[in-house]
């Protein structure tokens, strides 16, 4: 692959990534607040008109919707740069992302991250990255039910990180593309195989980039 042809690659991911966000942002949380916003003018009108218990009503929706938009923006502000990452390691970051994914699909992690100790801070960023877009992958595959991540060291003293998850294992090609070209920023590779109960996404570091 030429230069030309990993910055052509890299300007689609970062399209890609913009059109997803946009049309996150769209769908999601602006249609949100722009219902939020008829539901109050609907509760301003009730009141004028004396009708206070249906507006009572309507404020209670809205402050339920409102309540529920904030949750998605906070994700999303999570899951852009969370700070956990930044200021506690990738580690803790990790698991919090797990907790989260747990917590909002039900599924059960079991995580073994001691080689977590050896990533450099740069490494650690993209990693998670590749991590959390391989997660999201699944959830969107199934959600699935059980979730199996694993970081150790490689024989060359990089790191191997393991993904096991139990979803629906029909994966689109157009999907990894953009993780593989973050992968082979970093030098490394990425594998998919069949494990037990699901399949195993593999990705390999060498020293010089996992410790970079």
């Amino acid at each position: 692959m030429t230069d030309q042809d990993v910055l052509d690659s890299l300007i689609a991911a970062e399209q890609d990534e913009r059109r997803r966000l946009a049309l996150f942002l769209h769908d999601g949380p602006v249609q949100q607040l722009s219902g939020i916003a008829l539901m109050l003018d609907g509760a301003v009108h009730s009141l004028a008109s004396g009708r206070l218990e249906e507006a009572r009503e309507i404020l209670e929706t809205a402050l339920a919707q409102h309540r529920a938009t904030i949750r998605e923006l906070r994700d999303l502000s999570f899951a852009l740069e969370p700070v956990v990452l930044r200021d506690h390691g990738f580690g803790a970051a990790l698991r919090a992302l797990c907790e989260q994914s747990a917590r909002a699909h039900g599924i059960e992690f079991e995580l073994d991250l001691e080689g977590a100790s050896t990533l450099g801070t740069t490494a650690s960023i993209a990693l998670y990255t590749i991590l959390r877009e391989l997660l999201e992958q699944a959830v969107r595959r199934g959600p699935p039910h059980t979730v199996e991540l694993t970081l150790e060291e490689a024989g060359d003293g990089g790191l191997r990180a393991s993904m096991v998850d139990d979803a629906d294992p029909e994966r689109r090609r157009r999907s990894l593309e953009g993780i593989e070209e973050r992968v082979r920023q970093l030098h490394g590779t990425l594998e998919i195989r069949s494990a037990e109960g699901g399949t195993e996404v593999l990705v390999t570091l060498p020293a010089h980039t996992a410790r970079r």
